[in-house]
């Protein structure tokens, strides 16, 4: 997906040895679509190389505010002016405390203080040690510059190139990048809080097996990415899936229907928007062996009683927040067959003003798929697209819905 098509980047390199991601963040940057302009500090130059960036990148890389080769001999000027986002990646603890100061040493220094505040962002990637990190002048820079309108990015926690654990590691690139799109995108549900289900569950039979089904969690996951890009507090309640957090979302890990319900009433409370996109298994075995079930010659499988799991969507639907719309519920149904009837009849019986519906065999697992939104008054079909996409619109709908609520 070209998320950055069309968006020039000036990405500035200062002293440190993450800067090893930034060869990796300018070709992420480039793969969705930016042009990237690297600027790189003296310091920089002694943990990769200039040539290293060019290559990546396509462009000379820019090192000193001496150019010659620009006309007026003022590159910062055009390098503030031309660009829809200054990205420095790393920043080092002496590039904090300098712009902080509004100091102008260097060419990328230079660049930030002469950038129109209104149309130029600033996204600054801390690194450094932990104790630098830590210590008081660094976060009054950090408050400073968050202060003076800069986006000081969060930074990692981990094992660092000194050899000390803990905070300050800058944020890996496919998080910097995922950070920028989400930058760029309109912020529709600034000040909401959504709460997100996503993936299957598990129910175990014994220690070993267990029944789940093939969702994989990937139209769950976009979503939640997708609320966080239009500016919500995300809360995101996964089964077992094997997928990357979303930048930005805090993820809640869960197994059973039962731990999923139990995960939801204990989030749900401070949502204004809940989207129960996982595939909760119906039924689960009515106890699950301690120990694996073993097959006794005879052929037959072992006799197994189901019970019906919570219907998680529907208890919170009818709960006090939803009915007095101070919660917007958004169900999925995953059906096989007759989707426009079975999406109907779901939403009507789990009390919910909005249902989405798709053919779940036709996206497990997949990148793409085609969504239909039912409501009271219809349906209108999303037509084949990358989830991510799909989730996008879904969250302006879901926007539009609660505009509209609130103009009542």
């Amino acid at each position: 997906m070209n998320d950055l098509a069309g968006k020039h980047i000036v990405l500035g390199l200062s002293g440190g040895i993450a800067c090893y991601k930034s060869a990796e963040l300018c070709r992420l940057l480039i793969k969705a679509g930016a042009t990237v302009q690297v600027v790189m500090t003296e310091a920089a130059t002694q943990f990769i190389t200039p040539v290293t960036m060019q290559a990546l990148s396509n462009q000379p890389v820019l090192l000193s505010q001496w150019d010659a080769r620009e006309p007026n001999n003022m590159p910062h000027i055009k390098l503030g002016r031309e660009p829809d986002a200054i990205v420095i990646a790393p920043a080092s603890a002496d590039l904090l405390a300098q712009l902080a100061q509004g100091r102008a040493a260097d060419l990328l220094t230079l660049t930030c203080l002469a950038r129109p505040l209104e149309r130029t962002p600033l996204l600054l990637a801390p690194a450094m040690n932990r104790e630098m990190w830590a210590h008081p002048a660094t976060q009054r820079n950090v408050t400073q510059l968050r202060a003076d309108g800069a986006v000081v990015l969060p930074v990692g926690q981990g094992d660092q190139a000194c050899g000390e654990v803990g905070d300050g590691r800058m944020l890996e690139p496919e998080q910097l990048c995922d950070a920028l799109i989400a930058h760029f995108q309109p912020k529709w549900l600034a000040g909401q809080r959504v709460l997100v289900t996503a993936g299957p569950t598990f129910e175990a039979i014994d220690p070993v097996r267990g029944i789940t089904n093939h969702s994989s969690g990937k139209m769950g996951f976009a979503i939640a990415r997708a609320a966080q890009e239009a500016g919500a507090e995300v809360t995101l309640v996964a089964g077992p899936v094997h997928l990357p957090t979303p930048w930005g979302v805090r993820r809640v890990n869960v197994q059973s229907a039962l731990q999923m319900q139990a995960a939801v009433q204990a989030e749900v409370e401070g949502a204004t928007v809940f989207v129960a996109a996982a595939a909760v298994a119906d039924w689960r075995p009515a106890s699950a062996a301690d120990q694996k079930l073993k097959k006794d010659g005879s052929g037959l499988p072992p006799a197994l009683d189901f019970v019906e799991n919570p219907d998680i969507l529907a208890g919170v639907a009818q709960g006090e927040r939803a009915r007095c719309g101070a919660l917007y519920c958004v169900g999925f149904a995953a059906e096989s067959h007759d989707l426009l009837a079975h999406a109907q009849a779901k939403r009507a019986r789990k009390g919910v003003p909005l249902l989405v519906g798709n053919i779940g065999p036709a996206t497990f697992g997949q990148d793409d798929n085609a969504l239909l939104l039912v409501d009271a008054e219809g349906y209108r079909e999303l037509s084949h697209a990358p989830k991510l996409n799909l989730a996008r619109q879904l969250v302006a709908e879901i926007a539009r819905r609660l505009g509209a609520a609130a103009q009542v």
